[in-house]
């Protein structure tokens, strides 16, 4: 048997999967990742500063007009809809075999694709709050107020999005580890695993198998007990298809 039709079967016989993705999951619905060569990092920018520095803390602080013209030019891409992994995921929490999603994106493809289990471990682009008074705006504002400030202080708004440099929603992350502490099965998939804290979380999967899908290889792979170099859509498709969603 080989190891997407290994992957198939653990899949079929477990009722405790808990989902980990990154960017790569939604780079099909027209989401560019971060790292790949077509990604954002690698991407020209009309300024003097790095795309991981224009998405840091400090940057935001010292240069939020700067910062917002970055998000919006960059970050949030008009018409966008879930592709086959995100479709996927939704018919496995469909059939109660899915514990929850847990996603590095900010995207929301998950939830546009009828998952409900999401943990949005580094926040999302649907949510906007001033930082000085925290009055809650949404994406169609921010993208009509340039530069973006709080209509009740005149403090600056901003997306409810980790940067770096950033404390990560805890209960989030609290979420996220007691779904992995649950599992019997944990599927990786469309991350590098090199974001910290983020990585981190694979630790906390101890009892069970252990499935990584990603293009590239990972710093992880040698925990994995089965490690797919494909597309990761088509992949999701395959070992989903025969679930019952009941």
């Amino acid at each position: 048997m080989n190891d997407l039709d290994e992957a198939k079967k653990i899949v079929e016989n477990s009722d405790k999967i808990v989902f980990f993705g990154g960017a790569g999951v939604s780079t099909a619905s027209g989401i560019p990742d971060f790292r790949s060569a077509t990604g954002l990092y690698n991407k020209k920018n009309n300024s003097d500063f790095s795309p991981e520095y224009m998405l840091s803390h400090e940057f935001f602080i010292n240069h939020p007009d700067l910062f917002q013209k970055y998000v919006l030019e960059n970050l949030i891409v008009d018409g966008v809809l879930p592709n086959k992994a995100h479709y996927s995921l939704t018919k496995l929490e469909n059939a109660n075999k899915l514990l929850g999603v847990i996603t590095q994106n900010i995207d929301s493809l998950d939830k546009m694709a009828g998952t409900k289990n999401i943990a949005e471990i580094h926040g999302n682009l649907r949510d906007y709050y001033c930082v000085n008074c925290n009055t809650s705006y949404d994406l169609k504002y921010y993208k009509e107020n340039i530069p973006c400030t709080c209509k009740k202080c005149g403090g600056v708004v901003r997306p409810d999005v980790t940067l770096y440099g950033e404390v990560p929603p805890q209960d989030q992350f609290l979420k996220a580890i007691n779904w992995i502490k649950k599992a019997d099965t944990m599927i990786v998939a469309g991350s590098s695993l090199v974001v910290y804290p983020a990585s981190s979380l694979i630790n906390y999967f101890q009892n069970g198998k252990l499935i990584l899908i990603n293009y590239d290889s990972t710093n992880y792979d040698f925990m994995a007990d089965i490690v797919i170099h494909d597309d990761i859509g088509k992949t999701l498709e395959y070992i989903t298809e025969d679930i019952n969603e009941g």
